[in-house]
């Protein structure tokens, strides 16, 4: 029920430790080899060497025991070689982050994806203004035979989501185009502490998303209203107001990293390290974190009683939620704080049971933790380990393992979910599981 660890190269716990926790994340992997799959045409035996994708997909196919391998220890070198090819220069022998590192995998995977053409070629224009036949029966023409565009190439990695930015103005309540911004890590402050009231990740979540004021914001439509309000001639200066601004998710990822920001500043402005436990546990609901498009009231009866129309009362896409769920404010106490789940509401298939939550609206945002990264030490000098659940057995490989593994470069022991969640977690690697109601709806859409 091991895996293989890794060699230190000097300081390369930072890679060691993030390597095992992505190798516990099937759905990364499995977009990988997608996304590889073009390479399998390519006769050229460096092209592992060339491509970070291929690199990477080896690395972690050894990690979690889908590549036969008979060494105990494996060397990751090759990864930190690849990236020198992609112009990340990153030595092995000074303190280097695991987050960061994280953003320059996923950045390159980017990189690599959008150098294959999106457009293979362009039309002819010639013949397109002398054409050899009647206008009627035109058709487009090119030299040379199309190449095909293969759909892994369009799609975007697992960690892949987005955020959405709301702005409104106080005075006039006008609402600025909502904005849309990529991420592929939630990196999250760590609020101050409340005496005697422990820290969670839904505190982080919180303090994430909660409002605030941005003042003296150029307001369109109190500028509009200023305008209609004076006589022609005048002259009219831009209003000026404060809006209250928002964050939230717009598109969730299949794989979830959070990252808790340990990293403060002193008085004298020196670096510190925040070294309180957040509480975080084996389950994460982020339906309370997911934008929703503002519906007007003169259509939201509408809504409402079309929407009763075809399905039943009291349920939400055919899932029973409670009347006080559908739009739950963000300052409110959420119904479910993430951390008081635990595995016994999964089912023996896997899925989770919407059965078991009866007082949480059965979640369609809920994620199952896959591995955990925490870093002992200060702000000068420290070590990366991981926790990481162990590779599901061949003959059931889309099961999860409820086994837990510590892993120190080249240092592998099991280790229980109660160590686990009492670490003082740095990054945090979810995976996103459906519910059976999800499950009956994404094969209805297949069979469709």
């Amino acid at each position: 029920g091991l895996v293989p660890g890794l060699l230190n190269l000097g300081n390369t716990c930072f890679m060691n430790s993030l390597l095992q926790g992505l190798s516990s994340c099937p759905s990364f992997i499995k977009w990988l080899e997608e996304f590889t799959a073009q390479y399998k045409t390519d006769q050229n035996e460096s092209a592992e060497h060339q491509y970070l994708s291929l690199t990477l997909l080896h690395l972690l196919r050894a990690l979690s025991c889908q590549e036969g391998t008979e060494d105990d220890v494996l060397d990751a070198s090759c990864l930190l070689e690849v990236l020198r090819m992609y112009r990340w220069q990153i030595s092995s022998f000074e303190e280097q982050d695991a987050h960061e590192l994280f953003h320059v995998l996923t950045s390159s995977l980017e990189d690599e994806r959008d150098r294959k053409p999106r457009v293979t070629h362009l039309f002819d224009v010639h013949s397109l203004e002398q054409p050899e036949i009647t206008q009627k029966q035109i058709s487009c023409r090119t030299r040379g035979s199309l190449p095909p565009v293969s759909n892994h190439w369009k799609s975007q990695h697992p960690f892949h989501g987005r955020l959405t930015s709301n702005m409104v103005c106080k005075h006039c309540e006008h609402q600025s185009p909502v904005r849309y911004d990529t991420f592929d890590s939630l990196s999250l402050s760590i609020p101050a502490a409340v005496w005697g009231r422990p820290m969670t990740l839904d505190h982080c979540l919180h303090h994430f998303i909660s409002s605030e004021s941005v003042k003296d914001v150029v307001c369109d439509n109190c500028t509009k209203i200023q305008a209609e309000g004076t006589r022609n001639g005048q002259s009219i200066e831009n209003q000026r107001t404060t809006f209250v601004k928002q964050l939230k998710l717009g598109k969730l990822p299949q794989c979830l990293c959070i990252h808790l920001q340990r990293l403060s500043w002193s008085n004298q402005g020196t670096p510190l390290k925040r070294h309180e436990h957040v509480q975080f546990n084996e389950f994460l609901i982020m339906d309370i974190y997911k934008y929703r498009i503002p519906v007007h009231k003169s259509s939201q009866n509408e809504l409402h009683q079309k929407h009763s129309e075809e399905t039943t009362p009291g349920t939400k896409d055919g899932i029973a939620v409670k009347p006080s769920d559908a739009e739950q404010p963000s300052g409110t106490k959420p119904l479910f704080m993430n951390g008081a789940c635990t595995s016994s509401f999964l089912m023996s298939s896997g899925t989770f049971s919407l059965a078991a939550f009866p007082e949480c609206s059965s979640p369609v945002y809920l994620y199952r933790l896959m591995a955990v990264v925490v870093h002992h030490g200060d702000m000068h000098s420290g070590h990366f380990v991981t926790y990481r659940r162990s590779p599901p057995p061949p003959k059931s490989p889309l099961s999860v393992s409820s086994q837990w593994l510590w892993i120190s470069d080249d240092t592998v022991r099991k280790a229980s979910l109660q160590e686990v969640l009492s670490s003082s977690a740095y990054l945090l690697f979810y995976e996103r599981v459906h519910s059976r109601v999800q499950h009956q709806s994404l094969e209805l859409r297949a069979e469709q």
